[in-house]
């Protein structure tokens, strides 16, 4: 374990604050007046770039440390110990990122205030020195920062808050972890800030952690064809290192795609600070439908939430992935679905993020493709979202389940759930944390990734004792022949039943409680009527 760091010039602790959340809300008021002229995506790289740069610079440090902290070390004359401290090998070979000396954070923090061409100067010197050194970073870091719309002095100033040595990682704490959250608040803040524009590179964090917490990615490939900024890799690397230890953060694989070029940058940067391999999601930026950048990939786990009911997309009526039938250029939800199925392997499971309307559309051949889906099996799992999980969209959304083999695969020894679906009505789930805002709270995601596991006999059910029944209300596992009867519209409300609701042996009569309202409403006519009639006198008064 690396020592805890000296504090180094520019790192002391700001008085009077107490919690590194106290300070991540000053460092965001702060860097919030730099926003100037700046677009909202433009303001987006500077800010996370910066953060970026501290975290390289902190991890290259502990690194450091960690090398002068060696007691053979000692016993080398100076030179060849400063030569070694040096050696860009013992750096890289551990995934740290080469820091050239004029990057580093000391080095910035000293110099900020005296620098004949200003803070940003050094800041576009440093971000180019970085990529120079680090070819997985060709092209990721922002140079903005010496522009005329930046404002230098209270850059400086933002460079001394991310300064504190509340920013710096120690004790059990490396900068990975600490520098991770700071970027993982900035996109959550970010994507508060922008509303509905945030949608292709944010999604909500309870959803994405109910994908994983289902899906279980232990090992294996897992992929995003529309991977935002990379959030469902962060959170399967959190839910591997969570359940299994550090050790095995590199138990799986992340493979990803990004259409637009300033949220592949956000991607990039979010893998790197969370120390997952970058070249994840490639080394440029693309189009999915119109080019796929790995066509051979074949994932065990897809994650996605790619942009609801999309009609401008690139389709090609004879791409083979559409197995299951041609979807509209109207909206791309089937062509999403079909895409992701193509890339699982042979027992490969997703998870996908869709609007309600994908469930029940009938509209230019997407039922016949929906049945076709679910005839060959690929539907596991539906589950119906409560309202208002995502600031982006008032839409209302759902999750698909696939999977490509629903057998006991072997030892695993899972229930066989071949020509089943299960259903899960979760719109009753979630609580409000604004006006306007819902979440899924800890209790619900594991209330819905239980009930999965039970129905499917999971290891992890087993060893919660779960089994699987049918809860009228709330999830109900359905035959294939029951859900061709139902024309194979998969909304979860039509399979789970409705809960009997006792009545209250104190509530007032239906019959009067009608009449009751027909006649306040019958008032409230009278009174419109009457304030129209005054209205409308008044109007005739005016002389114009």
């Amino acid at each position: 374990m690396p020592p805890r760091r000296r504090a180094t010039p520019g790192q002391g602790e700001l008085p009077g604050v107490s919690s590194t959340k106290e300070i991540q809300d000053i460092l965001w008021k702060a860097a919030d007046k730099l926003r100037g002229s700046m677009d909202a995506a433009q303001y987006k790289e500077f800010v996370l770039g910066l953060v970026f740069l501290k975290y390289v610079s902190d991890a290259f440090t502990e690194r450091r440390d960690e090398l002068a902290a060696d007691p053979e070390l000692a016993e080398l004359p100076e030179h060849r110990r400063a030569a070694f401290l040096e050696d860009k090998d013992e750096y890289t070979e551990k995934n740290v990122f080469w820091v050239p000396p004029a990057a580093r954070w000391d080095h910035i923090a000293a110099n900020a205030q005296s620098a004949d061409s200003g803070v940003g100067a050094l800041l576009d010197a440093a971000m180019d020195a970085v990529m120079k050194s680090n070819p997985t970073l060709t092209g990721v870091l922002p140079k903005i920062f010496n522009r005329d719309n930046v404002d230098q002095k209270r850059l400086k100033e933002l460079v001394d808050l991310i300064s504190d040595a509340r920013f710096t990682g120690h004790g059990d704490r490396p900068a990975q972890d600490v520098l991770g959250e700071v970027y993982e608040y900035f996109l959550e803040k970010f994507a508060r800030a922008e509303g509905k524009r945030a949608g292709e590179f944010y999604t909500p964090a309870s959803v994405v952690r109910l994908l994983v917490e289902v899906l279980e990615p232990y090992e294996g490939r897992v992929y995003d064809p529309c991977c935002g900024s990379g959030g469902m890799f962060v959170q399967s690397g959190k839910f591997v290192t969570n359940r299994r230890g550090r050790d095995h953060s590199h138990d799986i694989a992340v493979y990803g795609q990004e259409a637009n070029e300033r949220t592949w940058r956000l991607a990039k940067m979010n893998l790197a600070i969370h120390g997952m391999d970058p070249k994840g999601v490639g080394d440029r930026w693309a189009d999915t439908f119109a080019e796929d950048k790995l066509p051979d990939l074949r994932a065990d786990f897809v994650m996605a939430n790619p942009p609801f009911n999309m009609s401008d997309w690139a389709r090609k009526a004879d791409d083979p992935k559409w197995r299951y039938g041609v979807p509209p250029q109207s909206n791309a939800n089937y062509a999403w679905l079909q895409h992701i199925i193509s890339k699982l392997g042979d027992r490969g499971s997703a998870g996908v993020v869709l609007s309600n309307g994908s469930m029940s559309s009938k509209s230019s051949g997407e039922g016949e493709i929906r049945a076709a889906m679910v005839q060959a099996d690929l539907v596991a799992c539906m589950v119906a979202l409560p309202g208002n999980l995502f600031r982006t969209t008032a839409i209302p959304a759902c999750l698909w389940f696939l999977t490509k083999d629903k057998t006991p695969q072997g030892g695993k020894a899972l229930t066989d759930r071949r020509g089943e679906v299960l259903f899960i009505d979760a719109r009753n789930l979630g609580t409000m944390v604004d006006r306007t805002e819902r979440v899924l709270t800890d209790e619900d995601i594991v209330k819905i990734a239980d009930t999965y596991h039970a129905w499917r006999g999971t290891k992890s059910a087993k060893e919660k004792g779960l089994t699987y029944e049918n809860v009228l209300g709330f999830c109900h596992s359905a035959a294939l022949k029951e859900i061709r009867e139902h024309d194979f519209v998969l909304t979860p409300g039509r399979y789970v039943g409705a809960v009997e609701v006792e009545e209250d042996p104190d509530a007032e009569p239906v019959q009067e409680r009608i009449a009751r309202l027909t006649k306040e409403l019958f008032e409230h006519f009278e009174e419109s009527a009457r304030l129209e009639k005054v209205v409308r006198e008044q109007l005739g008064r005016i002389d114009v």
